[in-house]
């Protein structure tokens, strides 16, 4: 299986969100094997991940996602994607609705904690409500990571529900994080 590819480019306040290709692996393997961001992006027992299980697991979400590298000022700081909801508990709380999913890695550590998350989630957002009519978006994160939940609050999301985790993972909890297009402002 390839990456689904696509043509959709976003630009956010900082922040610029082009389309992941097949020719971006080395630059996703930086962050998506390291394992301290393995530990702030996985909620379960994963420490490490090898170069073909990211292309394994961009590839597959890619069918029912579009993948993107995110770009501060023409550099790579990281990836994510707006995904079909793919959760069946979320999926029968909001029947009916088009419901989606937001990811995201922000890889250049000396960027963390300066606002970029927010500003990628919002265009994400606006994106999905304006472009793929989306009713509601969502973002999971785990309980313990703090800097992810505060950047979807900032963005304007909820949290919504607490879905228990297996017991051998990092999270005890991981929170479910959602705006509605009705209440989404930017």
């Amino acid at each position: 299986m390839k990456l689904r590819e696509h043509r959709v480019s976003l630009r956010g306040d900082r922040v610029v969100l082009r389309p992941m290709m097949e020719g971006d692996w080395a630059i996703v393997a930086k962050w998506e094997t390291d394992p301290e961001i393995i530990h702030w992006a996985d909620t379960g027992i994963v420490t490490y991940r090898t170069l073909e299980e990211v292309r394994q697991i961009f590839r597959a979400v890619s069918q029912h996602a579009l993948c993107f590298i995110v770009e501060l000022g023409g550099r790579p700081i990281g990836d994510g994607w707006l995904q079909e909801m793919n959760l069946e508990k979320l999926l029968r709380a909001y029947h009916g609705l088009d419901c989606r999913r937001i990811d995201l890695v922000i890889g250049e550590k000396d960027l963390w904690g300066r606002g970029l998350g927010v500003d990628i989630i919002r265009t994400l957002a606006r994106f999905a409500f304006e472009q793929e009519k989306a009713d509601m978006v969502f973002g999971i994160t785990g309980d313990y990571n703090e800097r992810s939940q505060g950047a979807f609050m900032k963005a304007g999301f909820s949290l919504v529900m607490k879905l228990e985790e297996l017991p051998l993972g990092r999270a005890k909890l991981s929170y479910v994080f959602a705006v509605a297009k009705s209440a989404f402002t930017v």
